[in-house]
């Protein structure tokens, strides 16, 4: 009886940590303003950040308007940056938390439609990603520099935010200068 008692409590315990993640995953999160947890953040962030810097790596080759292929090099360089400094962050303070490496399927996805595009249908869908990207990755920020659980993370989360709100200004200018939305 105890051993069901414990084995329940673990499998009870296992799908809550997992709701969570498919709440982040999913935008219910968002919708909420519920703070993500430790390990969806740096999930998050670290995927965000490497969908903008490969997505901005193609625009410098594919995109045919010089302001966008300008922006994307602000957007690799600053995320970049921002990598690395999640990076030593999480070693500096042995925050016991994984760093992927690899994509979301839905980020794969839209890397590959991107990468079969060019001209002008490369930069439209190249400023569409861009704003939708920081502005979900505006909302991460935010929501866990206000309510995350740990405080070296929410503190680079609440400092990073501001360069995040940037990149979204800039992607809305960019978008209204094209004169697509």
């Amino acid at each position: 009886m105890k051993r069901i008692a414990i084995t329940t409590a673990f499998a009870l315990l296992g799908s809550v940590a997992l709701a969570q993640t498919a709440s982040e995953r999913l935008g219910v999160n968002s919708a909420l303003g519920i703070a993500p947890t430790t390990q969806d953040f740096v999930s998050e962030a670290a995927r965000s950040g490497q969908f903008e810097i490969q997505s901005s790596e193609l625009a410098k080759t594919k995109a045919s308007d010089p302001g966008t292929k300008s922006f994307a090099d602000e957007m690799i360089a600053d995320h970049r940056k921002a990598d690395a400094a999640l990076k030593d962050l999480v070693k500096s303070k042995n925050i016991n938390v994984t760093i992927p490496t690899d994509l979301s399927s839905s980020q794969q996805s839209d890397l590959d439609q991107l990468k079969r595009l060019s001209g002008a249908d490369f930069d439209r869908q190249y400023r569409d990603d861009q704003y939708n990207g920081h502005k979900e990755a505006v909302s991460l920020f935010q929501r866990y520099a206000k309510g995350g659980d740990n405080p070296d993370l929410k503190k680079w989360a609440e400092q990073t935010a501001p360069t995040l709100e940037h990149h979204l200004q800039m992607a809305r200018d960019l978008d209204n200068k094209q004169g697509s939305k």
